[in-house]
């Protein structure tokens, strides 16, 4: 984090590689009033790249130095511990424990193969989470639960892996390294292997802290960061006409098809992104004005998820190219046509002001076959 003088934040545009030294100079002279600007001019520069916000050799090197940190450890470490939600076991126990109470029933035992729930933050979407995870019973603490979570800094048509094992404060999961080689050797030119967005994304994160909350620790997991689709929402076309998905989404599904209810499956998904926050004109309340229009547009995709119709789902996420920003849509639509037996039952939908001007819609969903 930087903190920079007001009077030169508009300085920061002159760093969007077209402009030069000289459009920068010119700008420091015009707000200070001074000729003699080297200095100043010099130091800008210097705290910039050396905190790592230039693109250039000293950022390559930081770079470098955290995927390689990343690439290292023997765990995945607990990157929202005591912000998103508490560090402590015991706190972190009574928090979840208070977000559960007055759960839904969670329906007939024998055929629940998975559920969506949010990524938002514990607090803001605690009602859907609670929902979702109700649907869970203790006959299924010994499945593979497999995580395909929204990778919100990842490349798209790419999927990302790692075999280490997740840590929160309620200990350390065991990651099923013979799936994620499986997959890695099925879909190579598709995988990101010991993928850096891991060791940030918040996605995963949260679904193994609720799950660990409700089977303890040992949970075994196979967490599968799934980037956007973005060339199929803004060029059309399908997402596996980009070859790699294809053979990532056949070798989901083999895997899907022999492991079956040895499986697990757990979409760490959100919504519609909406209002200032996410490039929007308008001004968004939650359940008010544009955003229940928003919730019509919303549940008629939710629709198409829980029939298992992948081409009707993924025909609304391109239309207007996704103006409603769901970033959940490249894991759901990957569940669609690995499962596509499952169908679903919408438990909770809910939006939520994660700023006075901005929304974020999410739902918790019971996927059975």
């Amino acid at each position: 984090m930087l903190l920079i003088p007001p009077q030169l934040v508009e300085c920061l545009a002159c760093f969007d590689g077209e402009q030069t030294s000289l459009d920068l100079r010119a700008n420091l002279v015009r707000i200070t009033g001074e000729i003699q600007i080297g200095e100043l001019e010099q130091h800008l520069v210097d705290t910039l790249s050396q905190s790592g916000f230039l693109e250039d050799e000293t950022f390559e090197a930081q770079r470098v130095a955290r995927v390689n940190e990343f690439i290292a450890a023997p765990k995945r470490a607990a990157a929202h511990a005591g912000s998103a939600y508490p560090d402590n076991i015991d706190e972190a126990r009574k928090n979840i424990s208070e977000f559960m109470q007055g759960a839904l029933p969670a329906g007939p035992e024998d055929s629940l193969i998975g559920i969506a729930a949010p990524h938002v933050s514990p607090f803001g979407g605690w009602e859907s989470y609670r929902d979702a995870y109700s649907a869970m019973l203790p006959s299924h603490q010994d499945r593979t639960f497999v995580v395909l979570g929204t990778s919100h800094y990842g490349e798209p048509d790419r999927f990302g892996l790692t075999r280490k094992p997740f840590v929160t404060p309620f200990g350390e999961t065991i990651t099923d390294t013979g799936l994620v080689d499986e997959l890695a050797q099925a879909a190579p030119e598709a995988i990101r292997m010991e993928d850096y967005c891991h060791a940030i994304e918040h996605s995963i994160e949260f679904q193994v802290l609720f799950l660990q909350y409700l089977y303890g620790p040992n949970i075994r997991i196979l967490p599968i960061l799934c980037g956007s689709f973005l060339r199929s929402i803004y060029q059309g076309g399908k997402p596996e006409g980009n070859e790699g998905v294809q053979r990532f989404f056949d070798a989901l599904g083999n895997l899907s098809a022999r492991e079956g209810n040895k499986l697990m499956w757990l979409l760490g998904v959100d919504m519609a992104h909406m209002g200032r926050r996410y490039g929007d004109q308008m001004i968004a309340r939650a359940d008010e004005g544009e955003m229940a229009a928003v919730a019509e547009r919303d549940k008629r995709r939710i629709e198409r998820l829980t029939a298992s119709d992948p081409q009707g789902f993924w025909e609304l996420v391109q239309e207007n190219k996704d103006d409603l920003k769901w970033c959940g849509s490249a894991p759901m639509y990957t569940f669609l046509k690995v499962v596509p037996q499952a169908r679903g039952t919408l438990r909770r939908y809910q939006q939520w002001n994660i700023d006075e001007q901005s929304v974020v819609s999410f739902a918790a969903i019971g996927f059975r076959g």
